[in-house]
């Protein structure tokens, strides 16, 4: 099976790392000047440093190269959420399977992955997204993890897991794209809040209750958006979010961390390196939440952290000052 992977960041890279020994597999570059150099030393330098890439491998900045040469494959994209529609646009109506890997709410539009579909790309049928607790390093590493592809196309999961599928790398089979959606991108949001916590050293009880209370919040809005309750549970639900909340490679997290320390927003986003899809897209999860009558009190508190109207310290006042609820 031929495969192609449309983006070389960190997980763009590191899943093709992983499929390129098994499958005929294309790395595309935006920057022609970055495929030259991940081709000639074998290595993303800037995304993946230390990480050999497979002989088998082929790096590109041709995108319509790489697009024609998984038209009948499976094309992966793996840009940013940002990218996400302009990749859309220009694939082929014909294209067997097209799976993503961004997580978040498009800006502007306020839309998940599956809604970009929707308005930009309807004739493009066969689409789901892979999300699941995995930090792209380790994937390359070929260090255990498992992931869960999503679509309302029950071939398309199929098709994921038969490609993508190892030893290595377990895929599960969802037909709840809303439900790992949302998951996938709120968590990021809650990710930030949890390093918030641990950057304010305010210790493993807040921690777990605010993983705990972040999950709740997931959840609401997920079934207000047509999700299952159940697909919170798994590997894009509680997995992700877990993952994310306290993992040391964590980038969303180690927003939350620096913020806790005084730093600036715009610092800390420029010292980062790499996109932190939580910062992107709080203030959307927000108003999407309101929309829906949804109460989500930590993504607003981060929100109000992030536009700078509260410290840190102020957020987890306002949060810890709510009266009391029954836990639903």
């Amino acid at each position: 099976m031929n495969v192609s992977v449309l983006g070389a960041g960190a997980w763009g890279t590191a899943l093709a790392v992983s499929v390129a020994p098994r499958h005929a597999t294309r790395l595309w570059a935006r920057d022609p000047a970055q495929a030259a150099a991940i081709a000639a030393v074998c290595e993303n330098t800037r995304y993946l440093p230390g990480v050999a890439l497979p002989d088998a491998l082929q790096v590109t900045d041709d995108f319509d190269a790489a697009v024609a040469h998984a038209r009948q494959g499976l094309i992966i994209i793996g840009t940013p959420m940002a990218g996400l529609q302009g990749m859309l646009e220009r694939l082929p109506a014909d294209a067997l399977g097209v799976l993503w890997l961004c997580k978040g709410f498009q800006g502007g539009t306020g839309r998940l992955g599956h809604e970009v579909a929707q308005a930009v790309r309807p004739e493009l049928t066969r689409v789901g997204i892979l999300s699941g607790p995995s930090f792209a390093l380790e994937v390359a590493r070929g260090q255990p993890a498992a992931l869960v592809a999503a679509s309302a196309d029950e071939s398309l999961a199929r098709l994921a897991i038969d490609v993508l599928h190892s030893d290595r790398l377990r895929i599960y089979a969802s037909s709840d794209p809303v439900g790992v959606e949302v998951g996938g991108a709120v968590k990021n949001v809650l990710a930030i809040a949890t390093g918030i916590a641990d950057g304010l050293q305010l210790g493993l009880n807040a921690r777990a209750a605010l993983i705990t209370r972040g999950l709740a919040e997931i959840t609401r809005l997920g079934l207000a958006l047509g999700a299952r309750a159940e697909t919170f549970m798994g590997l894009s639900g509680l997995g992700d979010l877990v993952l994310t909340a306290t993992g040391d490679l964590s980038r969303n997290r180690k927003v939350g961390l620096l913020l806790a320390q005084g730093l600036p927003l715009a610092r800390i986003l420029q010292e980062l390196g790499h996109v932190a899809e939580g910062v992107a897209c709080a203030a959307t999860v927000l108003q999407r939440a309101r929309a829906c009558q949804v109460t989500m009190p930590i993504t607003e508190a981060v929100v109000e952290v992030l536009e700078g109207r509260l410290t840190p310290q102020q957020a987890i006042q306002s949060l810890m000052g709510r009266e009391a609820a029954r836990e639903v």
